[in-house]
């Protein structure tokens, strides 16, 4: 290719043009500075981190990813975080009607009332959990079965119409009615466990918003109101759902039809069998409702006042004949155990006295052993004046109660010699002859 050269003249300076003459400076250049940049930005803070921990472009890339995965986790791990089943993680993403959607972005406990942010969210955080690149990536062996069911259950959640099918069939939402024993325990089990049963119902509602159950406070207003709106319920509960699929071929037309024709008298059939659960359950209710009971019996007070006088009053000396009753039974068995603890009392203090009785017996039989059987000491005892000694001292203490023993017992601690301790049972023989207890002459040794 040629190329073109043009010459141009330079302009021509001004008349009268003198600036290297008049030049003058104004100022003067600084002296220059030694400093030291360094360097900034997250590139530079990407490089450093390659740096120091030996990684490369794409091992650092994919450490990164896993890192902002586990981040985001950890930021929606409030409201929408729940463990993951293992059946459900191996379900087959063919079986999409059979699975809970719910369930499977981890709102079980939200259900119906998920909002579509937190359907975003819970789908955003399965998806980072659950790609098929990142289960790749960090080497599993999971197939993408379970991402397929994620994004199925996000589709039908995020269709109005979808969802609303799928909240028509949702077993799992539904709150059982309590038992008839369960309701009646108290006051307020009644209200407590048939209210959430109603609130879930609602939402099946045409009509928004729906009446509560109330309370035990509730005005006979607000009771008919509530009952007059559920046996006249308008429900938009479908159950397309639960439809066989239709072939899509145009070749089969008649099967096509069959199959419709079997949907839809499906569909009837379930909704007949759904307004008759709703009808008795609503009956249920009434029947166990106290608030209906005494509203009708308001209702006859003025023509019953006589008869619900005397029953007042027939319940009245029912209640007073059962409190003095229990009140009698009260003290007379107070009155029982009292009597079986002095007995009891009396039994321990009988086993004491005789085991301090024991006890000052073998004191009293020490006392003349340590005394060498009031012999001197030093000489030989026999026999015959062992037999002799403990015989007259069985014969004493046969004859003396507990605190005459402990007495004497008192009188014969810490005595050792012969004449001292004879001393004592001599005093005592003297008495007890005295008293008429002992007959003169009849002790052969203590007595002498």
């Amino acid at each position: 290719m040629a190329t073109a050269q043009t010459s141009l003249p330079l302009p021509v300076l001004p008349e009268g043009w003198s600036a290297p003459n008049d030049f003058k400076a104004i100022g003067v250049l600084s002296t220059p500075n030694q400093r030291n940049l360094e360097p900034v930005g997250p590139h530079f803070l990407a490089h450093a981190r390659r740096k120091r921990h030996k990684r490369t472009f794409s091992e650092d890339e994919r450490i990164q990813a896993q890192e902002n995965v586990k981040k985001v986790e950890d930021e929606d791990a409030d409201d929408i975080s729940e463990p993951e089943d293992p059946l459900m993680l191996g379900r087959d993403a063919k079986d999409w009607k059979g699975q809970d959607h719910y369930a499977v972005l981890g709102l079980s406990k939200h259900r119906y009332r998920a909002t579509d942010s937190q359907i975003k969210r819970a789908h955003r955080k399965k998806v980072l959990r659950h790609h098929p690149d990142k289960r790749a990536a960090t080497g599993s062996s999971e197939d993408d079965s379970f991402f397929k069911c994620i994004q199925k259950a996000f589709e039908v959640l995020t269709d109005p119409i979808k969802r609303r099918q799928f909240d028509s069939v949702d077993e799992n939402a539904n709150i059982d009615p309590p038992s008839k024993k369960a309701a009646s325990k108290s006051a307020s089990a009644f209200y407590k466990l048939w209210g959430p049963v109603f609130e879930s119902e609602a939402r099946f509602s045409r009509t928004q918003p729906v009446p509560k159950l109330g309370n035990d406070k509730s005005s006979k207003e607000e009771v008919e109101e509530f009952y007059n709106f559920w046996f006249n319920f308008e429900s938009w509960r479908s159950f397309e759902y639960q439809d066989e699929d239709v072939p899509d071929d145009t070749e089969n037309r008649d099967q096509k039809r069959h199959v419709e024709r079997k949907n839809n008298n499906a569909r009837k059939k379930k909704k007949s069998e759904d307004i008759a659960r709703l009808r008795q359950l609503v009956d249920d209710c009434l029947a166990g409702d106290e608030r209906i009971k005494k509203f009708k019996k308001e209702a006859r007070a003025g023509k019953d006042k006589k008869r619900l006088d005397r029953e007042a009053e027939e319940r009245r000396v029912v209640e007073e004949a059962k409190k003095a009753r229990e009140e009698k039974e009260k003290i007379m068995k107070e009155k029982e155990e009292a009597e079986k603890a002095e007995k009891v009392e009396g039994k321990k203090a009988k086993e004491a006295a005789k085991n301090a009785a024991k006890k000052n017996k073998r004191v009293l039989k020490g006392s003349v052993k340590d005394a060498n059987y009031l012999l001197p000491k030093g000489r030989e005892v026999g026999a015959k004046r062992v037999d002799e000694v403990l015989g007259d001292v069985e014969a004493v203490t046969g004859r003396l109660d507990n605190e005459e023993l402990a007495a004497l017992a008192g009188k014969l601690n810490g005595l050792k010699l012969a004449e001292e301790v004879g001393a004592v049972w001599k005093e005592e023989v003297q008495r007890l002859e005295e008293e008429g207890k002992l007959k003169t002459g009849e002790m052969k040794t203590l007595g002498s």
